[in-house]
C-alpha cells in the first residue's frame, strides 16, 4: 500500500459556481481526439482493445460480402473520436474524475474512412452523497458526432463523478471490505472454466436475427470479460487513446498548461491521474480497490454484448451504461442480457434489452440497456 502522505484539492462552492457558468455553452478547441478517421487500422485497434474479433470490423474480405459492402466501425469506436465523451472534464482542477456512465443514440453507420467531427457542451451538474467519497458532483456533457457530409451519426450524454481523493481514501466505506481481502488467486481450473465462455462466444455475424424470431424474455448468451489485468487495460488504451497518456515533451506541455493534471509519483515526477489504471499504489490513494478498468471500456463491453447478438444486419440504436463499482486487477466479469420488449416505432422493428454484469463474487459492476433494430422476414 502507498505510504505517500499528501492532500488533494477539494470541491468548493466557488469552483462549482464557476463551473455552472459554463452550462449550455459550446466548448471550443480542446484536446484533439485519438482518432479523426475511421480507418481500417483505427477500427481494428479499437475492436481488439475491447477483445472484439467480429470480422465485420476487422476483416475487409468478409465485410465486402455483407450488406454494408465493406468494413464499418463498431458503435463504441466513437469513444476514440472525442476526449469529452470519454471523460475529459473542465473545472474543479485537481479534483478526481471517474467516468461513470453514458446514454448513447446512433443515427447512422460509421463506414471505413469516414471522418468524424464533434460538438460538445456541459449539460448539467448534479450533487450526490456517495459511499465511495461522500460529496460527489455528477458532471454531464452532451456530444454530437458528424461525418464528413455533415450528417449526425450519433449523440451521447456522458458523465463523470468528481470526487475528493482524500475523503474517498480515508472515509469512503464502499471498498473497505475489498481492500481488506487477500488478493484473489485463481486455480488453473477456475481460469479454464471461465474461458470456456470465450471458446463458445457466439458472434451472430452473417446469420440474420429476424425481429419475428425474438420473444420477450429471451436471454442473451453470457459474455465473459477478464480476468482483469493491467495488460488488458493498456490494450484498451492502445485503441481508445486514453485521456492524458503523453510522453516526454508532450507530457510536459500538457502538465505545464494544466498543472492540476500533474500529481507527483514516487520519484517526485509529475504524472497524470490516469495512472490509477496501471499503478496500484496511486489507485489506493484515491480510494479505489486497486488498479482498475476504464469506464468507456466497460460501456464498450456492453455494446459488444449487443452487437454479437444482433448480427451484421442489426443496427444498435441506443445504449445506456451505469457503472456501479470498479473492476480492479483480478476481477472477472460476466454479462447477462434479457429481451424486455419488442415493438415497432416509425416503421422500425426494435428490441429493448436489459443488461447487467457481475464479478466473480456476484457483486454488481454495471447496468445497461440497449435498443436494437432488427431486420424482418418481410
Amino acid at each position: 500500500m502507498s505510504t505517500t502522505e499528501r492532500s488533494f484539492p477539494k470541491i468548493t462552492d466557488s469552483g462549482l459556481d464557476d463551473l455552472r457558468e459554463r452550462i449550455g455553452l459550446k466548448i471550443g478547441a480542446t484536446a484533439e481526439p485519438w482518432c479523426y478517421e475511421a480507418t481500417r487500422d483505427n477500427i481494428r485497434h479499437y475492436a481488439h482493445g475491447i477483445g472484439d474479433d467480429n470480422p465485420l470490423w476487422c476483416d475487409p474480405d468478409y465485410a465486402a460480402k455483407t450488406s454494408h459492402g465493406g468494413l464499418i466501425a463498431l458503435p463504441s469506436f466513437l469513444f476514440s473520436t472525442s476526449r469529452i465523451v470519454s471523460g475529459y472534464v473542465g473545472g474543479l482542477p485537481g479534483v478526481h474524475a471517474m467516468w461513470s456512465g453514458a446514454d448513447w443514440t446512433w443515427h447512422r453507420t460509421v463506414k471505413r474512412n469516414d471522418t468524424i467531427s464533434t460538438e460538445a457542451y456541459l449539460k448539467d451538474l448534479v450533487e450526490h452523497q456517495t459511499r465511495f467519497a461522500g460529496r460527489a458532483i455528477q458532471q454531464i456533457y452532451h456530444v454530437d458526432f458528424f461525418n464528413q457530409q455533415g450528417d449526425k451519426v450519433a449523440e451521447a450524454d456522458s458523465w463523470c463523478f468528481r470526487t475528493e481523493r482524500d475523503h474517498a481514501r480515508e472515509q469512503g466505506s464502499k471498498y473497505k471490505e475489498v481492500r481488506a481481502r487477500e488478493p484473489r488467486r485463481y486455480t488453473p481450473q477456475e481460469i479454464g472454466e471461465a474461458c470456456k465462455l470465450y471458446a463458445n462466444e457466439e458472434v451472430r455475424g452473417s446469420t440474420p436475427r429476424y425481429f419475428e424470431d425474438v420473444n420477450e424474455g429471451d436471454e442473451l448468451p453470457v459474455m465473459f470479460k477478464g480476468p482483469m489485468t493491467v495488460t488488458g487495460f493498456i490494450a484498451y488504451a492502445q485503441g481508445w487513446g486514453g485521456l492524458y497518456i503523453r510522453a516526454n515533451k508532450l507530457a510536459w506541455k500538457l502538465i505545464d498548461a494544466h498543472p492540476g493534471v500533474g500529481i507527483t509519483n514516487r520519484f517526485g515526477i509529475p504524472d497524470v491521474p490516469e495512472r490509477v489504471h496501471w499503478e496500484e499504489d496511486f489507485a489506493l490513494e484515491v480510494g479505489a480497490p486497486g488498479a482498475y478498468d476504464y469506464g468507456p471500456e466497460r460501456n464498450s463491453w456492453l455494446t459488444h454484448h449487443l452487437t454479437n447478438w444482433m448480427g451484421d444486419d442489426g443496427f444498435l440504436r441506443k445504449s445506456t451504461c451505469k457503472i456501479r463499482r470498479h473492476n480492479p486487477e483480478g476481477d472477472m466479469l460476466f454479462f447477462k442480457g434479457k429481451v424486455k420488449r419488442k415493438y415497432i416505432e416509425n416503421g422500425r422493428r426494435l428490441v429493448e434489452i436489459e443488461q447487467e454484469a457481475h464479478n466473480q463474487d456476484g457483486e454488481l459492476s454495471v447496468l445497461g440497456t440497449g435498443v436494437v433494430e432488427l431486420p424482418t422476414r418481410g
